[in-house]
């Protein structure tokens, strides 16, 4: 049986071409558990193929060799169409991993095209060539130069955010890059992939290969890849950083995440609830800034953990295509009997169940569905606080003063986000001082495009968007001139 979203090809080079063998992915419903496409996966073939026209692109096509500014237009186009197709996207999205649609048109689908105009601005104002008064006389010309080939893989839990972190960046400065989607996700980069074609992206320039562990490793050891820009589990993070690492491979690492919302004592409880219904359990729990440790002072401790077990138990959980819905399935019945294992540890260590539990909702019998639950009384050294569960899964913190909850803060092998929820904006940034990750916020948190995101600890190597993120796709040349000399691009 075929569906709307079947496909039979590959964007290999920009181009579609027909896979190397009749491997299918079956891309399956977390809300019907039926299977909603079929697409091609991608084999080492494939692969080598896509690598092979990235290759002949950089080192001899047109578009390294552009000015940013004529690279700056063909983003631009991409941009037009990408913003004309955002419900299309979102509905994709949620259908082919679960995430509620409000949340897929509150951030799956427009988050990507604002990256797209923010990398826009920013590559307008990038000092691509510069100047410099040389220390030993005459003028250095120092040259952002693209770094080369780039390997992109990203994630299934918000996959177009994620492709378009490495695609942008790497388009605007000249490089040419092969993405391999998740196989739980192939469906999105194929919308993206008739937008980059019709955006007018050059011949050899974007792959794009879906398929599994082994065509990924595949790629990365790949001798002719300059640069992997991989956003994943820490482990898996571990791995690539390793192999890149023997080949002295540049790469960026955005990898996982158990941050802490800090609770002061002059926060409005009903506050702190609604923010932690986006900040704690955002895309169903299945998000590596999610704020899944919530630390509160022992006098409000008990106060302030009930009424975060009655704000996220009473979420309504059901068919990501329902705009109700604030909670949707995990993306696949591992990630579901994961999450579940997870809660019955929890029990299993003394922490004090407030709402949720192991097992499904009521009344979804079908579905990838796992109860929203909270825990109170957890100390920072159960597993359940300091190991990545990636479902909608909270644990409540008790701390002595300031100092004790930031250092509960700091307590993790962790360091990619955080907040802090307080009545004094000037407390709030203080403590934002003292804890050790890469973004954080004060009575909110988001990430925005214009700055560098990524991870302190074992939540990544490198940032993404700001200048910082497109400066990850260059590489540096110092040229020393004895003479003046005229910046250009």
């Amino acid at each position: 049986m075929t569906t709307s979203l079947d496909r039979d090809a590959l964007l290999i080079g920009t181009q579609w071409r027909s896979p190397a063998t009749d491997d299918v992915i079956e891309v399956v419903s977390p809300h019907t558990e039926e299977v909603v496409a079929r697409v091609p996966e991608g084999s080492v073939a494939d692969m080598d193929a896509a690598v092979a026209a990235a290759r002949e692109a950089f080192d001899h096509g047109p578009w390294p060799r552009m000015s940013p500014g004529e690279r700056i237009e063909v983003v631009a186009r991409l941009s037009e169409l990408y913003a004309a197709r955002l419900d299309d996207m979102a509905t994709v999205i949620s259908t082919e991993m679960g995430s509620p649609i409000s949340f897929s048109k509150l951030a799956q689908a427009p988050a990507p095209w604002m990256q797209i105009e923010a990398f826009l601005k920013i590559a307008r104002e990038f000092p691509w060539e510069e100047t410099r008064p040389g220390a030993l006389g005459g003028e250095v010309l120092v040259r952002h130069e693209p770094v080369g080939v780039v390997a992109a893989i990203p994630p299934w839990n918000v996959p177009q955010f994620t492709v378009l972190s490495k695609l942008i960046p790497a388009l605007l400065t000249g490089c040419t890059i092969v993405i391999k989607p998740a196989p739980e996700t192939p469906l999105d980069t194929y919308l993206l992939a008739d937008l980059l074609i019709e955006a007018g992206v050059p011949e050899g320039v974007v792959s794009i290969v879906a398929g599994g562990r082994e065509v990924g490793e595949h790629l990365v050891r790949h001798r002719a890849i300059d640069k992997v820009a991989f956003t994943g589990s820490t482990a898996a993070g571990r791995r690539i950083g390793a192999i890149c690492g023997e080949q002295l491979k540049r790469c960026s690492l955005e990898l996982g995440g158990k941050s802490a919302a800090i609770v002061l004592d002059d926060a409005d409880v009903t506050t702190v609830v609604e923010g932690l219904k986006f900040v704690g359990v955002m895309n169903s729990g299945q998000a590596c800034v999610a704020q899944t440790r919530v630390l509160v002072s022992r006098e409000r401790h008990d106060e302030v953990a009930r009424a975060i077990a009655d704000g996220i138990g009473s979420m309504t959980v059901g068919d990501p295509l329902d705009p109700a819905t604030e909670i949707g399935p995990m993306v696949a019945r591992r990630q579901q009997e994961r999450v579940n294992s997870y809660i019955e540890i929890g029990q299993q260590e003394g922490a004090t169940l407030l709402a949720g539990g192991p097992g499904r909702p009521d009344g979804l019998d079908t579905g990838w569905y796992v109860r929203p639950t909270v825990f109170a009384g957890v100390d920072n050294s159960m597993r359940i606080a300091q190991e990545e569960i990636f479902g909608p899964v909270l644990s409540v913190i008790a701390y002595d003063d300031v100092d004790d909850a930031v250092r509960i803060a700091n307590d993790s092998e962790y360091g990619l986000a955080g907040t802090v929820w307080s009545a004094d904006r000037e407390a709030g940034l203080a403590i934002a001082r003292r804890v050790r990750t890469g973004t954080y916020g004060v009575n909110t948190y988001t990430m925005d495009f214009a700055a560098p995101f990524g991870g302190f600890k074992a939540s990544g190597v490198g940032r993404e968007f700001g200048p910082e993120g497109l400066a990850q796709y260059t590489e540096l040349k110092s040229v020393y001139l004895e003479g003046p000399a005229v910046a250009g691009a």
